[in-house]
């Protein structure tokens, strides 16, 4: 699918007075055993009917798939790239390094560039993770889950215990800067187990931590086949109110929904996600948000990853391109900005979207009336009933007739 960028450049109904940060998606698909639980566009790879991974021919699609987004991205600089999955730690070091060159080779990365790849323990071996910062990666994000045996083997995880201490040790000592990702609310768990899995984690020391409410997402096995013993509402709220009283006691802020860490060590790529930044999303399934002066576009690439080889090496990895309609725009930037225990600066939503802020104000209004946020002339930001009731904030911005104002002359 080819786009006419003259098209894209053409006058329109909002109005960006610059445009956002840019950071780079790669997808890598693959991994040995698809989690019930996972909703990811993930591929299992079995090396006993397949043989290797296709490496050499993926990075050709993916250096491929680039060189055909560059007309839409031309002479903006990238502040961040994440290498995510599928798993991304089953592809070698040196297809890692041929990545990270590659894309350096085409993109006009910032100095200080944010290059993070998924890991999981399951593929660890010793040295291995020293390997892919010497290929250029500076930020590790390691797919623990659970130090509990029992919850790993009920979330389909391919290690244990021990290789997910292992992992997180070598990850330390190969980086600077480290995530660990954990999961609550796991089918059969305790209050007692959480904070067995906070002490495990806590005490190693990571400067971020990541911990997601286990959730029944639709087309997956947990969906068709719901795991028994999953924790009432009540108790899930009372995990997660323990998770954010221990993480505050040794110095991890949460700063988003899901997010802990120390105030030099948060996630850059994602707080671009949250703060309505632009994307280039690559590889099989990935999705982009690119903003230009009148309009904001979103892309989805391919999802079968060899559709997506084929498509890409032919110069035509984008399945699908659509403009974001000035009505949905409200609500997608809310659906981010809200996640930010900070929240956002009302100039801020101006700037990302190309909207008046009198396209708001009627729901910013509802929402201040109801608990859910405080404003001032400069920030909003969610109340503790608002973050605690995310969701029912977020719906106050969907799009009607009443919250989109008409278009301010051109």
């Amino acid at each position: 699918m080819n786009l006419d960028i003259q098209h894209l450049m053409r006058p329109g109904t909002l109005s960006l007075a610059a445009l956002p940060p840019l950071s780079l998606y790669v997808h890598l698909p693959w991994c040995l055993r698809k989690c019930p639980y996972c909703d990811f566009n993930s591929h299992e790879w079995r090396t006993d009917a397949a043989g290797e991974l296709p490496e050499a021919r993926y990075l050709d699609a993916l250096c491929a798939d680039v060189e055909a987004a560059l007309p839409l991205i031309w002479g903006r600089s990238v502040h961040s790239i994440f290498i995510g999955g599928g798993t991304p730690s089953l592809f070698s070091p040196a297809a890692i390094e041929r990545l990270v060159s590659d894309l350096r080779a085409r993109l006009k990365l910032v100095p200080e560039c944010e290059i993070t790849l998924e890991a999981n323990p399951g593929t660890f071996e010793k040295d291995r993770f020293r390997a892919f910062r010497a290929a250029g990666v500076t930020r590790l994000s390691i797919g623990v889950q659970s130090f509990n045996d029992a919850h790993l083997k009920v979330l389909g995880r391919v290690h244990n215990r021990e290789q997910a201490l292992s992992a997180v040790h070598e990850a330390a000592a190969a980086f600077d800067t480290f995530n660990i990702d954990l999961m609550y609310a796991l089918p059969g768990q305790t209050l007692t187990q959480l904070d067995e899995d906070l002490d495990q984690a806590l005490a190693l020391k990571p400067p971020h931590l990541s911990i997601y409410h286990l959730t029944l997402e639709s087309n997956t096995l947990f969906a068709k086949y719901p795991p028994k013993g999953m924790p009432e509402d009540d108790d899930a709220y009372a995990m997660l109110d323990r998770i954010t009283e221990r993480t505050a006691q040794v110095g991890l802020q949460r700063y988003e929904v899901s997010a802990y860490a120390q105030s030099d060590h948060r996630c850059w790529h994602n707080l671009n996600y949250w703060q309505f930044g632009d994307y280039l999303g690559i590889g099989a399934g990935a999705h982009s948000k690119l903003s230009f002066a009148h309009r904001v576009i979103r892309q989805v690439r391919y999802r079968e990853p060899k559709l997506y080889m084929d498509q890409a090496l032919a110069g035509q990895a984008v399945a699908q391109s659509d403009e974001v309609a000035r009505k949905d725009l409200p609500f997608e930037f809310m659906l981010n900005a809200l996640r930010l225990r900070e929240g956002f600066e009302l100039t801020q939503f101006s700037e990302r979207t190309g909207l008046p802020l009198s396209a708001i104000q009627k729901a910013l209004a509802e929402a201040e009336t109801k608990g859910l946020v405080t404003r001032d002339f400069q920030r909003v930001t969610p109340t503790e009933r608002g973050f605690d009731f995310l969701s029912d904030l977020q719906e106050i911005f969907l799009p009607s007739a009443s919250t989109i104002q008409p278009a301010d002359p051109i």
